[in-house]
């Protein structure tokens, strides 16, 4: 069992706003100091109303409002500042956390769940800084308070405050105990959350399939079975919670009647005055609200850390591709491209590639066909270092990539995919992904490269149109295009097309196609198809099966072989 809280890996970003909670934490001090004055006030205000001492008591209450007063203004300042350095760290920790996500290499994300991600970086951190912000805010005054009046009490009276006082460590470790309660409670019902954000944004992003397979109610009872067992998990903590309110409040009860007799019987001893005792009553009202907070952020403090432990988890996740100490800049790439004998697995009994070599000149096409899962986009994906060899080496102008900087590396590749992805924005923006500052001039260039430049025109907007969340406002020709265009603004000298298109008809096959041949001109490019007849013209043609290489030449060449690709191709055009 973990007996160590984790917060303290919070230290390196509450460590800049130092001087923020150092102001806050002065006027904490300020605002404290005004509690022993009040609970003597109260003390000397019932004994002049005793006395029916008009004159006094109208002074004691300008005194007191003028206390109120400053009371007030200082605790503006020290939850106002608080407030500020607890969203400046959790803003800190958002972006760290985001920025880490995005070091991890593909392999992390094709297992991830994404409503659990995205809860992590929304809900969790907004609640450690929630924590931060009562652990300044509310929990350090309020145990200053505790501190401050009880030496008040003593002053008054220690007989009477350490007989009060005997309860207090039953209560400590009833707290704590319940601490640990929550704790392991609200990881589950976090566990819980995430996955039903994870189903959610599943079930959204398919939501064309479900309608298509009338899988309505199929969902909805998924979705129900997510909910009831989130709402169990909560439940549970709220019993906790209720259960620890209940019996803290019971011995709170238990010491304020045992107070009373113990006051009355130092007050019959002649240790004690009525108007001190009517000061001490008023000391112990003014612990009751410090200990019902300190409680229950307590227990808030245990479900914060188990935001906190999901948080470092991500953060502790180390990336499977990194950056080599001192790396190159890529400039000037020619495009000469060699794998020397790579061997790549996902997992170590079940190899992907087995000693794959190859050599693509400058200019040169090379397309990869052959059945699915023979290994061809793994083989592509490895030039971008998403992922990394496990055995052999990978070179671009005999170069090997690990030796240069990943953005550099990733600059010098172009990729069109099979399904296009687009962002909410505008599409000049999609066109320019990446780019925190570009020339309009230069987007309707690559636009008109592309053959996307008429319809984009055509919409009412032009290039500032908006494109809906994934594009859904766009054909599937028009989309690709996009995807076309980007590339052609980002002038690569290596070209990958993954089943450009694939998912065309006829029509926007054509206009594509006449945009990729455009796009290839003077730069290497591998070409990923089922469809052969997209791959006719390529320099050489290679066929994949389990990993290797088990063809290679001309269209005319294999056809004239006779061999796997003359097969592939009489199936298609039989």
């Amino acid at each position: 069992m973990k007996t160590r809280s984790t917060y303290w890996q919070l230290l390196p970003y509450i460590r800049p706003q130092w001087q923020t909670i150092a102001k806050a934490f002065a006027c904490t001090l300020a605002f404290t100091v005004f509690w022993p004055i009040i609970a003597k006030l109260i003390g000397e205000m019932a004994n002049f109303i005793g006395k029916g001492d008009l004159r006094s008591i109208v002074q004691l209450a300008g005194v007191g409002a003028i206390i109120f007063l400053v009371r007030g203004a200082v605790q503006y300042g020290q939850n106002t500042l608080m407030a500020k350095a607890a969203l400046t760290v959790a803003l800190e920790l958002r972006k760290q956390v985001y920025a880490h996500l995005q070091s991890l290499n593909l392999g992390y994300f094709e297992t991830a769940k994404t409503g659990d991600l995205s809860y992590r970086l929304t809900e969790d951190i907004d609640r450690i800084g929630e924590v931060i912000n009562k652990l300044f805010h509310q929990f350090i005054p309020c145990i200053l308070q505790l501190i401050v009046v009880l030496g008040y009490m003593i002053y008054l009276n220690w007989q009477l405050t350490l007989a009060a006082l005997v309860i207090a460590p039953l209560m400590a470790l009833l707290i704590s105990w319940f601490g640990e309660k929550l704790l392991a409670s609200s990881r589950q019902s976090q566990d819980r959350i995430s996955d039903l954000s994870a189903l959610l944004t599943e079930v959204f992003s398919g939501i064309r399939l479900i309608k298509a397979f009338v899988a309505e109610d199929y969902e909805i009872a998924r979705f129900a079975r997510e909910s009831e067992q989130n709402r169990r998990a909560k439940y549970v903590a709220e019993q906790i919670k209720s259960l620890q309110y209940f019996i803290v409040g019971f011995l709170e009860a238990m010491s304020v009647i045992l107070l009373f007799f113990l006051g009355g019987w130092q007050i019959s001893q002649g240790n004690l005055t009525g108007k001190d005792f009517i000061s001490y009553v008023a000391g112990v009202a003014l612990l009751i609200d410090p200990i019902a907070i300190t409680t229950a952020n307590y227990s808030e403090f245990k479900q914060g850390e188990a935001s906190n432990d999901r948080i470092f988890e991500l953060l502790a996740i180390k990336p499977a591709v990194v950056e080599k100490t001192g790396a190159i800049e890529f400039s000037d790439v020619t495009g000469k491209v060699e794998y020397r004998n790579i061997n790549f697995a996902y997992s170590p009994e079940n190899p992907v590639l087995q000693n794959m070599s190859l050599l693509a000149l400058p200019g040169e096409t090379i397309a990869l066909v052959g059945a699915s899962g023979a290994g061809k986009t793994t083989l592509v994906n490895l030039l971008p270092r998403f992922y990394d060899p496990q055995a052999g080496q990978i070179l671009i102008d005999g170069i090997d990539v690990q030796d240069v900087t990943l953005n550099s590396l990733r600059r010098q590749i172009g990729i069109v995919p099979q399904e296009t992805i687009l962002f909410s924005g505008t599409i000049a923006q999609n066109i320019a992904f990446g780019q925190s500052y570009y020339e309009l001039k230069d987007v309707q260039k690559a636009a008109e490269i592309a053959n996307a430049d008429r319809f984009i025109n055509e919409f009412p907007d032009g290039y500032q149109t908006w494109v809906g969340e994934r594009g859904v406002n766009l054909s599937g020709g028009q989309k690709q295009r996009i995807a076309i265009a980007r590339a052609v603004l980002l002038d690569p000298r290596i070209l990958i097309l993954d089943e450009a298109t694939s998912a065309l008809d006829s029509e926007s096959e054509a206009l594509v196609q006449e945009a990729l041949e455009r796009l290839m001109q003077d730069r290497t490019v591998f070409i990923i198809a089922h469809r052969l007849a997209t791959v006719r013209k390529s320099d050489r043609i290679l066929v994949v099966e389990k990993g290797r290489i088990m063809e290679s030449g001309t269209h005319e060449e294999l056809l004239e072989k006779g061999d796997r690709y003359a097969r592939y191709y009489a199936q298609q055009f039989s």
